[in-house]
């Protein structure tokens, strides 16, 4: 499903309605804070420190990290906003799992550094790319509709760099090192799983308002917003630090 039809009196309905909502969503998400998006300074502190198989504290450093990552989130209820059937949100979420695992392991078993404000804006580009897609804007401009299940893998694979470069930061022990960053990616996968619960709980709730349909339009439009600020973000970071 795609948004394909829209007047003023839905939008002025919408905006009235969700703007108050997803205003403080977005303040609450890109504070100060909001955008280290880092580790906190006792998990940095854990992470340094630590030697050997660490198995459980790694399976809870990732999935925390993956239920406060606001960008990831993002991006995961862009995937979904339109996707009514669990074998359809399986498949999708799949596949962003499989990008970000990828990557996430690789990066870090491999030490292949990238620079993480170059990645961090393209995560932000793939909230971006999800919401217009949503908004059927390629379909419009492009003429066809490009692949989503393809484009959901690509930019999983940058989140999983994104992951990566939050993990290169330390100076990781070689004792136990594979079997730690598995237990993260573990955790990064719970997670997730966590999170879409929530988010497909709220979402079910929505969808069953006759106010969605409109609404939705909205919600797509701040997304793609909260996007573009993320882009903006990571690269007045990229600009300032070169």
């Amino acid at each position: 499903m795609r948004i394909s039809s829209f007047d003023g009196r839905d939008f002025a309905l919408s905006v009235r309605i969700l703007l108050p909502v997803l205003l403080l969503l977005v303040t609450a998400g890109f504070s100060p804070s909001g955008f280290a998006h880092g580790v906190t300074e006792g998990d940095a502190l854990f992470i340094e420190q630590t030697s050997g198989v660490q198995l459980l504290p790694f399976i809870y450093l990732g999935a925390k990290h993956m239920v406060t990552g606001y960008d990831h989130l993002l991006f995961l209820l862009g995937v979904i906003f339109f996707l009514y059937r669990m074998r359809e949100v399986g498949i999708y979420v799949t596949l962003f799992a499989v990008g970000h695992s990828v990557t996430l392991l690789f990066g870090v078993l491999s030490e292949i550094h990238v620079n993480p404000y170059i990645v961090d804006a393209i995560i932000g580009l793939s909230v971006v790319y999800k919401a217009l897609d949503n908004l059927g804007a390629f379909r419009r401009w492009l003429g066809f509709q490009p692949n989503t299940k393809a484009a959901v893998l690509i930019f999983g694979f940058f989140h999983g760099f994104g992951l990566a470069t939050k993990l290169q930061d330390f100076t990781l022990s070689e004792d136990g090192l594979v079997a730690n960053i598995l237990a993260f990616n573990l955790g990064v996968e719970m997670g997730q799983l966590l999170a879409l619960g929530g988010i497909l709980i709220i979402m079910n709730f929505w969808r069953r308002s006759r106010a969605f349909s409109y609404q939705a339009f909205t919600a797509n439009v701040v997304l793609m917003a909260a996007g573009f600020l993320l882009i903006g973000y990571q690269m007045t970071g990229y600009l300032i630090a070169a």
